[in-house]
């Protein structure tokens, strides 16, 4: 974490508007929430819609913070306090971010893409700890704010940052990359999140490809080569880049793989040696490609990477595999979803070896823009298949209907309330059943998973 004075501190954060009586006082890292406040760190407060931080300042103070930041259109700063004057607190604490990282030796990774960021971020995460000392961006910290916090949680003495880089719209990666400046930029693919303000695949593809405008000059762009969005786009591009995918044209492919009931196996062009990855789906097969082409620009061979892939811990709620009562699999994927992430996760459900009875749980797609009926509708089309079919949230009833293309109705439900979902779906689990539970974060559908755990 950050380690610098208070005078050091007001100055990386642009501040020229301090007490010089603090100037030697230690800082030793940075909070926003007054509850966490650790001994000597730097509480950095700000205005919300229903509440101000700065009204818990004095008491973070006394509760051992060692300064504060104060926004200058905050009035009555209380008085011979260790404040630090800032005209805003999200740009100052930005500003911080950017100015320590300037001042590590640390290498930077940027993660981007519609779907598999946080996968792709933890794999290559576990291939760089083979040989690195590596931190990551924790939870969902991939934002304005969040970034900064990761930037400044660092140890001074780590050798790679892995960043994940999350938007709603254009500019954001921008901004993100420009304070990150990644030695490596990822792009995991392209999807359909964010539609509704991007317009287009188009779009999204555009507003991702702004991680490049940080990149350092000579760094190395690593993309998903099978998205005409991108390859077309990198044609004749001068960049160091490598891609990865499906197809034999990228510079790393699968040769082979193997679904098995708690992950894959998996062969891949390089070297002749299988890889076990301990997580479901094809797509994660193609995000632990990324994460095999970040590590071997840090010179880590192929041969050991195995090491790396079968320590592996992802994030909850991202394909997790999980036991329930009476013996029934879970598959636990409710921490977001789109329609190409949704169809990746029922292919998952379909290929998955040893289980007599199928069901999946899905519920609403967010962000969708105007053709998100036609997108969930689409879905329901490819269910064909799976046993039993329990739809949550009114877009998720047009996956019901369009499951009723490909399986009987009395197969299909549909629910706009938790409680007789638990109730229908616990009567048809039993130990040779796997559960699919997807669906975009603002469903919580985690509390299905709970329910039946």
């Amino acid at each position: 974490m950050i380690k610098r004075t208070y005078a050091e501190i007001a100055k990386m954060a642009g501040s020229v508007d301090y007490f010089t009586q603090f100037a030697d006082v230690q800082i030793n890292g940075v909070t926003i929430d007054s509850r966490k406040i650790e001994v000597g760190q730097l509480f950095i407060p700000f205005k919300g819609e229903r509440t101000d931080g700065h009204q818990y300042v004095e008491d973070a103070i006394k509760r051992g913070a060692a300064a504060a930041f104060w926004q200058k259109d905050v009035p009555n700063p209380p008085e011979n306090l260790p404040l630090i004057f800032v005209d805003d607190s999200l740009t100052a604490i930005q500003a911080l971010a950017k100015s320590y990282l300037q001042q590590l030796s640390v290498k930077v990774v940027g993660i981007t893409g519609s779907n598999g960021k946080t996968s792709t971020k933890d794999m290559t995460t576990s291939l760089l700890s083979l040989k690195y000392k590596v931190q990551k961006t924790e939870g969902n910290y991939n934002n304005h704010l969040g970034l900064p916090l990761t930037v400044l949680g660092l140890e001074e003495d780590t050798d790679i940052a892995v960043l994940e880089m999350g938007m709603s719209g254009r500019g954001e990666i921008d901004f993100l990359s420009r304070l990150a400046e990644p030695d490596i930029a990822v792009i995991t693919n392209i999807g359909e999140s964010h539609m509704q303000d991007l317009g287009s695949r188009e779009g999204i593809a555009e507003a991702k490809l702004e991680i490049l405008n940080g990149l350092k000059d000579n760094g190395r762009f690593i993309y998903f080569g099978d998205e005409p969005l991108l390859s077309s786009r990198m044609k004749n591009s001068t960049l160091d880049k490598k891609t990865f995918g499906m197809n034999p044209s990228n510079d790393l492919y699968p040769l082979h793989i193997q679904t098995q009931n708690n992950g894959s196996v998996f062969h891949i062009n390089k070297i002749s040696d299988p890889f076990e990855l301990p997580v479901l789906g094809n797509h994660n097969i193609l995000n632990a490609l990324a994460a095999m082409l970040v590590a071997e620009y840090f010179n880590i061979p192929f041969e050991v990477m195995n090491k790396g892939l079968q320590s592996l811990k992802l994030t909850n709620m991202r394909m997790e595999l999980v036991e329930g009562k009476s013996g029934v699999k879970i598959i636990n994927d409710a921490y977001n979803a789109s329609p190409t992430s949704m169809l990746a996760a029922i292919d998952v459900l379909k290929k998955l070896p040893g289980y007599k009875q199928k069901i999946a749980v899905l519920g609403d797609m967010l962000e969708l823009g105007d053709k998100e009926e036609a997108f969930h509708y689409e879905i329901g089309e490819k269910l064909e298949g799976i046993d039993y079919v329990l739809t949550y949230g009114n877009l998720g009833s047009f996956i019901a209907r369009g499951a009723k293309t490909a399986l009987p109705e009395d197969r299909i439900f549909t629910f706009q309330d938790k409680e007789p979902l638990i109730q229908t779906l616990t009567h048809y689990v039993n130990k040779e059943t796997v559960v699919l539970v997807k669906a975009s974060r603002g469903m919580k559908l985690e509390e299905i998973v709970k329910a039946i755990q």
